[in-house]
């Protein structure tokens, strides 16, 4: 899949654990494990607005284009 989901470099760069992350955004690990994997067929505005809050970051930061 060209878009790529860089949650786990985000998390990484905060030094935050993904366990906290999820208690943030209110949703279970097992929800952002499948986001971080990008195995998620689409993410809400909503989610991805709390995470760039949460980890303050851009969109860009955790979404990335890469032609295939």
């Amino acid at each position: 899949m060209p878009i790529i989901v860089n949650v786990d470099v985000m998390l990484a760069k905060r030094k935050m654990q993904s366990k906290i992350l999820a208690e943030k955004l209110g949703i279970t690990q097992a929800n952002l494990s499948i986001l971080k994997t990008g195995k998620a067929k689409g993410v809400r505005f909503d989610t991805l607005e709390a995470i760039c809050k949460i980890l303050d970051c851009q969109p860009g930061d955790i979404l990335e284009y890469v032609a295939e």
